[in-house]
């Protein structure tokens, strides 16, 4: 596997790692914990890599943290998933959600475990076949960040 360093206006180093993918579907039910529930399916299938794809449904409840913000807080009514997009890993997982209310009004943030589905999630998963993550300290965030190993 070919890992093949670019480098962006500022100078700085990314990683880009080619993989080939294959695709799951996931339909969670009422009450199921939508975080919970894809990281309980990634340890259960020892996904070593993987991205949500897409994902439509609602949730009765959302547990999110905001940006920049220390602690998480807990929406209790009724939203549309408009967005889920993340990185899935048995190692770790990053995922955002964008939610819409009644109204509307559009919010996201960290997806956390006790967002509940209200009436489904349909979800898409790429699983990348080439490719594991691993979540590594990084001495310029101070936060574990994503790094992309070849098989």
């Amino acid at each position: 596997m070919l890992i093949i360093p670019l480098m962006m206006q500022a100078q700085k180093d990314f990683q880009a790692v080619p993989s080939a993918m294959k695709t799951c579907v996931i339909r969670l039910q009422p009450g199921q914990d939508l975080k919970r529930s894809l990281d309980d399916y990634v340890t259960a299938n020892h996904i070593e890599a993987a991205c949500i794809l897409t994902c439509v449904g609602s949730l009765q409840k959302a547990v999110i943290r905001y940006a920049n913000q220390p602690d998480a807080v807990t929406l209790e009514r009724k939203f549309e998933i408009v967005s889920l997009t993340g990185t899935l890993a048995e190692s770790g997982s990053h995922v955002h959600i964008s939610l819409s209310d009644e109204q509307g009004k559009t919010i996201g943030g960290h997806l956390k475990e006790g967002s509940e589905v209200y009436t489904t999630a349909e979800i898409v998963l790429g699983i990348l076949t080439d490719v594991e993550f691993k979540r590594v300290e990084d001495p310029l965030t101070g936060y574990k960040e994503l790094w992309i190993a070849p098989k």
